[in-house]
């Protein structure tokens, strides 16, 4: 068997001691660039729907107009109280 020699032997420990401190930081930065790209997409796609959303504002117009869209989605002012009226179709049947 041959017989290795202690220079080699330190070199190699040398070469694991150098992997093993490398490892630990080099998996963070990978890990880290991983979670930035799927962020980036994130904000992407966020960006995407903000201009569908401008676009849809910019049509709307004015004020009134702009109102009347966030009462058709459910949103009130602050300090209101959301009612929901159902029934309204057959109620104008009725009274017509």
């Amino acid at each position: 068997m041959p017989r290795i020699r202690p220079t080699r032997l330190l070199a190699l420990g040398a070469l694991a001691l150098l992997g093993f401190l490398y490892w630990k930081p080099l998996h963070t930065y990978l890990h880290a660039k991983k979670q930035l790209q799927t962020r980036s997409s994130q904000v992407h796609v966020l960006q995407a729907q903000q201009a569908v959303l401008e676009q849809r504002i910019a049509q709307i117009g004015s004020t009134e107009q702009l109102t009347r869209e966030a009462r058709r989605l459910g949103l009130v002012k602050p300090g209101e109280q959301l009612f929901i009226v159902k029934g309204i179709p057959q109620w104008r049947k009725k009274h017509h």
